[in-house]
């Protein structure tokens, strides 16, 4: 989803030498793979979008899987950056990896104050680990490598399987299963209580590519005083999750109840992020959240046969 919004954006901006492989093309938990790509197409710039990715279910239910995949995309990419010169990378994260009980809004330094959210702590120390991983190459090796934290992001090419999706394209595929089988209620996960902030996933390609061109004196003037090299981004607004499910039913179309399983985990209950080290970029989220569902929407019945069997 988000790699393939970052080629749209380049693409926008009339980027035409880009250096593409699908996970079928390159494998990048392979390091003698990755170490050979780099060593033969000798990359100027690198997005480094990959990752192994998953709501709740997911982080709850294969800890191991997340920590060992992310991890390792992460130290054979920026290794093998180093060795082959890239002038600059950037490192995509997650709001995730700052504290469960934050202040909101959350600024960059907040992150390491304080214990993460227990369901997704393997995904958010791998995340911490990418991110600690281009600051010491930056102050060992000198290159300028950044790192971009979002918010919760959807859009295009999502992933809509109830059990490894993110709450936003679960609720879509939940709100159209519900208006198509003519059911009267709707279940959703936990309270409806916290809070989420969400971001097209074409909107946050176009601050990754605003970093990309920045000067790196100019970025770096962006880091908090601890030199870590990252900026999060985001929308600067965030709404419950019952909000949101309401919202996901009006551009769905389903007209029936929602029924609250407070059996089900809610997860961290805020994470509202401080965007104002990229909007002083001259960076600002385009899309409307209600403009973003209906686009999601719309790539949700693109893929429905396959993801609704």
């Amino acid at each position: 989803m988000v790699g393939s919004a970052v080629v749209r954006a380049l693409e926008k901006r009339g980027y035409r030498n880009l250096v593409l492989r699908t996970h079928a093309q390159l494998d990048l938990l392979r390091q003698d793979d990755v170490r050979t790509f780099f060593e033969t197409e000798r990359p100027d710039h690198v997005v480094l979008a990959a990752a192994k990715v998953g709501g709740i279910v997911a982080n709850s239910t294969a800890p191991a899987d997340f920590i060992y995949e992310n991890v390792a995309i992460e130290a054979n990419v920026i290794h093998a950056s180093w060795q082959a010169n890239v002038k600059r990378l950037l490192f995509l994260g997650s709001s995730c990896i700052y504290p469960r009980d934050c202040p909101q809004p959350i600024k960059e330094e907040y992150l390491l104050t304080g214990p993460l959210e227990a369901t997704n702590r393997a995904y958010a120390i791998a995340k911490i680990a990418g991110i600690e991983m281009c600051a010491a190459y930056n102050r060992q090796h000198g290159t300028e490598y950044a790192c971009a934290m979002p918010t919760n992001l959807f859009g295009p090419g999502d992933n809509y399987d109830l059990q490894t999706s993110h709450v936003l394209p679960a609720l879509i595929r939940k709100a159209h299963e519900s208006k198509v089988k003519e059911l009267p209620h709707l279940v959703a996960w936990g309270t409806g209580k916290p809070r989420r902030e969400l971001l097209l996933s074409d909107d946050l390609a176009a601050a990754c590519v605003d970093m990309m061109e920045a000067s790196w004196a100019r970025l770096a003037s962006l880091f908090p005083s601890a030199g870590l090299p990252m900026v999060n981004i985001g929308t600067g607004n965030d709404l419950t999750i019952a909000e949101l499910t309401a919202l996901v039913c009006e551009v769905v179309g389903y007209r029936g109840s929602v029924t609250w399983d407070t059996s089900k985990p809610d997860g961290t209950p805020r994470k509202l992020l401080d965007v104002s080290r990229i909007r002083s970029l001259g960076w600002e989220p385009r899309t409307p959240l209600a403009e973003g569902i209906r686009l999601a929407y719309q790539d949700f019945l693109r893929q429905a046969p396959a993801t609704t069997g």
